[in-house]
């Protein structure tokens, strides 16, 4: 059984398209633990919650795996979990797992957004900056803003809240640092198919990977280490005990 946690980054319809799997909302601390308890032997995490929601445990996940459960990681919180625990045998796809585990990627913030509830299908409200600053560069390579509005457009973005970033506030914050506003007209107008989504791509090809190596019943993961049972792993059994029950 398969099981993918997915929000904003990747509409469930579209992912379902690729991956016949359960998908279940961003995963938080002992989602993963309960993914297994309910009989999942492969699990791809894409988004995650944090802040003010507690995150995904990196020791759940080496439970996982412990258990013979192969996790993969991707796009967003996936991504940060592969590029710390790949050296366990997660598996990480994609260039953002990529930039992290290289250190091109060193900040969470790189990747956050906020978003709607599931009832409002996780829709974003904020735009990651590794997908605006792909986009800005790709502006760049075709001519629609020159290097040096490029380079200024990222570090008026980078210097805002992740929750505060979008496109049209990059647009109007570049405009007040001096961006020449002819660029950043052209650059309006080019932005509705013009940019880049690397977190969904990224997403995607976790998909594709998970579906080629599932094709016929993977053996049982193996680890070169031992899991062991800490007070701080019977917490998490207690929380995830005590959540259940209520």
């Amino acid at each position: 059984m398969i099981h993918v946690f997915v929000g904003p980054t990747l509409p469930v319809e579209e992912a379902r398209r690729e991956l016949d799997a359960t998908y279940c909302p961003p995963a938080a601390r002992g989602d993963v633990y309960r993914a297994v308890e309910k009989g999942a032997r492969v699990i791809g995490i894409v988004d995650g919650y944090f802040d003010t929601t507690p995150s995904v445990w990196h020791r759940e996940i080496l439970w996982a795996m412990a258990e013979g459960v192969h996790v993969f990681g991707a796009a967003s919180m996936g991504a940060l979990r592969a590029a710390e625990l790949d050296v366990f045998g997660m598996e990480g796809v994609g260039y953002v797992y990529q930039a992290f585990s290289a250190g091109l990627l060193q900040d969470d913030d790189d990747v956050a957004v906020t978003h709607a509830t599931a009832e409002y299908g996780y829709r974003q409200a904020s735009e990651a900056m590794v997908n605006i600053r792909a986009t800005l560069a790709g502006a760049a390579r075709q001519g629609v803003i020159g290097d040096d509005t490029a380079r200024l457009l990222e570090r008026c973005t980078k210097g805002l809240f992740y929750a505060d970033r979008s496109y049209e506030r990059l647009c109007r914050t570049g405009g007040e640092s001096g961006a020449p506003a002819k660029e950043i007209d052209a650059l309006r107008r080019w932005l509705p198919s013009g940019r880049i989504d690397v977190k969904r791509a990224d997403a995607m090809q976790m998909l594709e990977v998970i579906r080629k190596r599932t094709v016929t019943a993977p053996a049982p993961k193996q680890v070169g280490y031992r899991f062991e049972h800490t007070l701080t792993w019977e917490s998490l059994l207690r929380h995830c005990a005590a959540s259940d029950a209520k």
